[in-house]
């Protein structure tokens, strides 16, 4: 009998763990005072399944002059504070509110993808023409070449080979053929329609699926092994890495930045922002309402039988994504099972009503109805930075100011994130010039309506769902 969302909230977690530092599942980043101080994981998989943590530098114990500060320990600070070290030769101390990699870098689907944000490149093209469109590509793919590069260095259970973007009704194979034409035409990169019975024979036999468009970048990772993989690499480089240690005020005196802590005030001249959706009510004035928070579930099963991956046909383990608007994101893992995410609650006060769980379990179902009434071993959820006008930004916000950020990855970080980190780094040491992109060179666009933007959410989430579901 698969198990409730509430009981895969409570079972396993640490009862003698004093409540300030347990797991909140209701934690919202619009309504909360802020991500919290060492607060437990959420009860993923990956935390689960990651082995023992890599050592950290512990929580900060005393006050700081440093040259940079990274606010979040997740892939793209870790990553900055990597590429600072290695690049540039600037030993930063990356400051994390409560575990490494808390937010949605323990979270994900560990799907890598040749993307970010959530703009198709034929969408690019329509919104900045074809001259920056083609740049951009050249800038996911670098940064997706990167990636790939450090995978390599690191044990995340890799499972390369590309990405299915799989049609989930009929009338989307139109749309698809359509985008593989712009890739093969315009970026000269490379791509495969399958038709619905070479996908059900040779691929996966998703039930919903009409066919699917297979690009051959892509990778599924283990998250939290991955992340361990980054604190690894950028403490070895000279980084410092501290838990337990939330950014709760900010001063800027004569141009230095004073960091209040918990365990000290640490006194950065430079300051890069890493925070995606767990970014807290009033860190710095730049951020006010320039990213909204959205819930996504995932849920892992327990490890399918031969009998069962033969009804399902799984013969792949590449990424798996459908074309809804609230897409599904989904895989078979290296221990044979099956993680399946999609889109949750609006607010965190909702996200443990068993609904949203209910929801997702009938549409892994739907997917694969073999696997009706198999055993949810992980169910969790996680806050996703979307940007209002869906493309992430790396940014200085005020040329002024020495203060950076990288957000905003709509849902297509994992792989992204690594490339955003390294630019990141690049800004804070003043090595920017050739970031002529959008991307770079705006900030993050702010929202009129922002106190009702979880209106428009509700709205626009019962307008996806009834044009995903039409036949």
């Amino acid at each position: 009998m698969a198990h409730s969302a509430i009981d895969r909230i409570t079972e396993g977690m640490p009862v003698e763990r004093k409540d300030a530092t347990r797991y909140d599942p209701q934690y919202d980043p619009l309504t909360s005072p802020g991500p919290g101080h060492g607060k437990q994981y959420a009860p993923t998989y990956w935390v689960a399944t990651a082995g023992v943590a890599p050592p950290d530098d512990g929580p900060l114990t005393k006050d700081l002059d440093i040259d940079v500060a990274i606010i979040g320990g997740g892939y793209t600070g870790l990553a900055a504070a990597l590429c600072l070290a290695r690049e540039h030769g600037i030993k930063a101390v990356v400051l994390e509110a409560n575990k490494t990699s808390w937010g949605c870098s323990s979270r994900n689907g560990g799907q890598g993808q040749n993307a970010s944000g959530r703009l198709s490149r034929s969408q690019w093209i329509e919104r900045w023409g074809k001259d920056v469109a083609l740049k951009m590509h050249d800038e996911i793919q670098e940064g997706f070449d990167h990636f790939k590069s450090l995978v390599a260095e690191i044990d995340c259970d890799a499972q390369p080979g590309g990405h299915f973007l799989i049609a989930h009704r009929p009338r989307m194979m139109e749309k698809l053929a359509a985008e593989a034409k712009v890739w093969k035409e315009v970026f000269g990169y490379p791509s495969e329609l399958i038709d619905q019975e070479t996908l059900h024979r040779e691929y996966v036999n998703d039930a919903e699926a009409a066919g699917a468009l297979h690009e051959p970048e892509g990778i599924g990772i283990h998250a939290l092994k991955l992340a361990h993989g980054y604190l690894r690499l950028a403490r070895a480089a000279g980084a410092r890495v501290h838990p337990g240690s939330p950014v709760t005020g900010w001063e800027t005196i004569n141009g230095v930045h004073h960091l209040h802590t918990p365990g000290g005030i640490v006194r950065a001249r430079a300051v890069g922002i890493a925070t995606g959706a767990y970014t807290a009510p009033g860190l710095h004035a730049s951020l006010t309402s320039r990213v909204m928070p959205i819930l996504s579930n995932s849920m892992v099963t327990r490890p399918l039988t031969q009998q069962e991956i033969t009804a399902c046909n799984f013969r792949t383990t590449q990424v798996l994504t459908d074309t809804r608007t609230l897409r599904f994101y989904y895989r078979l893992l290296p221990d044979n099972r099956l993680q399946i995410g999609s889109r949750s609650a609006i607010t965190g006060a909702d996200a443990p009503n068993p609904r949203h769980y209910d929801l997702l379990l009938e549409g892994m179902c739907r997917k694969f109805p073999a696997l009706r009434g198999i055993r949810i071993d992980y169910s969790w959820w996680g806050w996703v930075d979307v940007s209002h006008d869906m493309m992430p930004r790396i940014f200085q916000p005020d040329p002024k100011q020495t203060v950076y950020y990288a957000l905003g990855y709509g849902g297509n970080g994992v792989s992204y994130s690594q490339q955003a980190g390294r630019r990141l780094a690049e800004q804070i040491a003043g090595q920017s010039a050739r970031q002529t992109l959008p991307i770079f060179t705006s900030p993050l666009p702010g929202h009129l309506f922002a106190p009702f933007r979880r209106i428009g959410q509700r709205m626009l989430y019962q307008l996806y769902f009834r044009r995903d579901e039409k036949p």
